[in-house]
């Protein structure tokens, strides 16, 4: 296993650097001027080459990418253009929301995916099966704003049951966090649940109907146990691999949830730092995002390498 994530962390060395020079590159080709967005309509142009001149945007784009690489190596992400304040102190103000709502919508998906996937894995061809296999289609179907928009509408506003407001830090009141997750939660995970599901369904028939299920059946072994020891552990393989895809598509998504449920995520601040062109926000907030989906793609690797020993590097 130390075989196995030294060789993926050697391997995300290059992904990050790769994502860095795109990052920095890709935002300093759009068009128009920061300076002169942070200045308004009416600037002249002495006084956006002034700001320009200040934040150091006069510079060849080599040399300012030197400066700005060395200074990532350090932890450094730079300065907001518009706030400024350092690039760090902004993500660590808007990253525990968009970790919570992540998190709670993973969790929702795995919940309902798995449980999806084993039942109507162990009846394939059935009613139920065909029911909730349709289920999983109107789930991929379903856009997460509208479903967010109907949950609140529903269970906030008619019923009462959530807050509309959904955040409150972990640490002010953890019950009144947990309740503002529900709903972002489930609009956030039911399009992850379907992936999941999916995938668990067709793992699970390919795994029961292996020859060794049918040795299992002639040695009087119960149905339920071999689900539950055998089918279940030969499906997780699949799934993981599909729980990794799922986590990246709920990384980009909960930026559209977090503005339907007012949460002060990075997807809000990624708006506005867009729209001003607050390049050092922007590179940040996609650095951030590209380093979550490594790690939880590194976890998820060692847990395939955990459950499937030949995927370990000899």
């Amino acid at each position: 296993m130390g075989k196995l994530v030294a060789y993926r962390l050697l391997f995300a060395v290059p992904q990050l650097l790769v994502i860095s020079i795109l990052v920095f590159s890709l935002t300093y080709l759009v068009p128009g001027s920061p300076a002169a967005a942070m200045l308004g309509t009416s600037a002249t142009p002495e006084a956006i080459a002034h700001v320009e001149a200040q934040l150091g945007l006069d510079r060849p784009p080599l040399e300012r990418f030197v400066e700005w690489f060395g200074a990532l190596l350090t932890g450094d992400l730079g300065t907001s253009f518009r706030a400024g304040m350092p690039v760090t102190d902004l993500l660590a103000q808007r990253l525990p929301a968009t970790l919570s709502v992540v998190a709670g919508g993973i969790v929702v998906a795995l919940v309902l995916g798995v449980g999806a996937g084993v039942f109507t894995g162990t009846r394939p061809g059935t009613l139920a099966d065909r029911l909730v296999t349709g289920g999983t289609v109107l789930g991929l179907a379903i856009p997460e704003f509208w479903l967010g928009l109907l949950l609140t509408s529903l269970f906030a506003v008619q019923l009462g049951w959530v807050p509309i407001v959904a955040w409150t830090p972990l640490t002010a009141d953890p019950l009144a966090w947990l309740r503002g997750l529900v709903l972002p939660s489930l609009a956030l995970g039911v399009t992850g649940g379907a992936i999941i599901a999916r995938q668990t369904r067709a793992a699970l028939v390919t795994s029961m109907s292996a020859p060794y299920a049918d040795t299992l059946t002639a040695a009087g072994v119960p149905r339920r146990t071999q689900i539950a020891r055998y089918g279940v552990k030969n499906a997780l393989v699949p799934v993981l691999a599909s729980t990794g895809v799922t986590f990246a598509i709920l990384i980009g998504v909960s930026f559209v949830v977090e503005k339907v449920f007012a949460l002060p995520g990075l997807g809000s601040l990624m708006l506005t730092s867009v729209i001003g062109q607050d390049f050092p926000v922007v590179q940040g907030v996609v650095l951030v995002t590209a380093t979550l989906v490594i790690v939880v793609n590194l976890v998820i690797d060692i847990c395939y390498g955990l459950i499937n020993p030949q995927a370990r590097p000899q």
